[in-house]
């Protein structure tokens, strides 16, 4: 059984869609799974050993571009005998209608009947979970989910984990502190620089070293981290946001020894590499996309607006993340252990 797979758009997302993955290789054990999605996502799908082949897909989030569309669909055509559709946009139905696959499944949205022909409705209250609305796909209509669900994991391999630390001159001599203060999503779930800087020098002071992780746009964040320790602390943290591939920063943060991120693509990514995690919350929630890991503690206030699942502030103040101590976060990193690095 061939089954093409429409992948998210989101970091977070394609990794919680590993649990659809293990799903279906669970029913069918013998069944091959390619994935079309951003170029981006490679490294995460090369290190998910369900997937056979990432298809990079060339267009933009949002773009519509249907000639584009068909040329890809028609260069498909009888080489799968499914497709699930993860995103539940129109666009997102149409390769795999151009490319005529048999079976083609996906939640009912945007008017995709014609283009769908196993269309799902979407029951909120029975699938409150991402990763269950990803799952759900996997089965017959109405079947029951399998117990425990599966978790995302994300297998390393020593040779390219190792050629990373070469790379960016690092050592695994202390315990390392992963930091991942960016969030794509917006301000709103921003833990402010100055608390992350508090935790920083807390866990240098214990011995620790700390790496901090993020895009290119988070440079400027993990330079202001580093900039309120003082010189004696400063040097025992390195700022690698924009630095690194995706591919790098995943197979680096496989070395952490505990990771502090906010609800960002990369706590899912350190939830997946099995990584003890705290995870700050504040505009958001976790009753939607929690971290899927072993040890996690999550910290959030909770405070009357939240969670208000805005991009800023409608207050203007973010008390939902200013408010919140860096003790609460120091306290949670003593919660929880740490976990030996497990390579391929």
């Amino acid at each position: 059984m061939r089954i093409l797979i429409v992948g998210p758009s989101w970091v977070g997302d394609m990794v919680m869609a590993q649990t659809l993955f293990q799903c279906l290789k669970q029913r069918h054990p013998q069944c091959e799974i390619d994935v079309l999605a951003p170029e981006w996502s490679r490294p995460i799908l090369e290190r998910m050993p369900e997937v056979r082949t990432a298809l990079s897909f060339p267009l933009g989030h949002g773009a519509l571009e249907l000639a584009t569309r068909r040329r890809i669909g028609k260069s498909l055509k009888g080489q799968y005998d499914q497709a699930i559709l993860l995103p539940n946009s129109l666009k997102s139905a149409l390769v795999p209608f151009f490319a005529g696959i048999p079976k083609r499944t996906g939640w009912r949205g945007e008017f995709r009947y014609g283009l769908l022909n196993d269309v799902r409705t979407l029951d909120k209250q029975r699938y409150p979970l991402m990763i269950e609305r990803f799952m759900a796909q996997a089965y017959d209509k109405g079947a029951e989910l399998p117990h425990p669900y599966p978790k995302p994991s994300l297998q390393i391999e020593t040779a390219s984990r190792d050629a990373a630390l070469t790379k960016f001159g690092l050592s695994l001599d202390r315990p390392v502190l992963a930091l991942c203060p960016g969030a794509e999503f917006g301000e709103s779930k921003r833990w402010p620089s100055e608390h992350y800087a508090k935790v920083a020098e807390a866990k240098i002071r214990e011995g620790w070293q700390v790496w901090l992780f993020g895009s290119k746009s988070d440079h400027a964040v993990g330079e202001s981290i580093r900039e309120r320790l003082i010189p004696g602390l400063r040097e025992e943290s390195m700022n690698l946001s924009g630095g690194t591939s995706l591919a790098e920063a995943i197979d680096l943060l496989s070395c952490a020894d505990a990771v502090v991120s906010n609800d960002s693509g990369l706590m899912h990514v350190a939830a997946a590499l099995n990584r003890p995690l705290v995870a700050v919350y504040g505009s958001t929630s976790p009753g939607f996309t929690p971290p899927l890991a072993d040890e996690v503690e999550i910290v959030r206030l909770g405070i009357e607006c939240s969670p208000c699942f805005e991009r800023t502030c409608r207050f203007g103040h973010y008390n939902c993340l200013r408010l919140l101590e860096p003790d609460s976060v120091i306290q949670a990193l003593g919660r929880i252990g740490a976990a030996p690095v497990e390579v391929a």
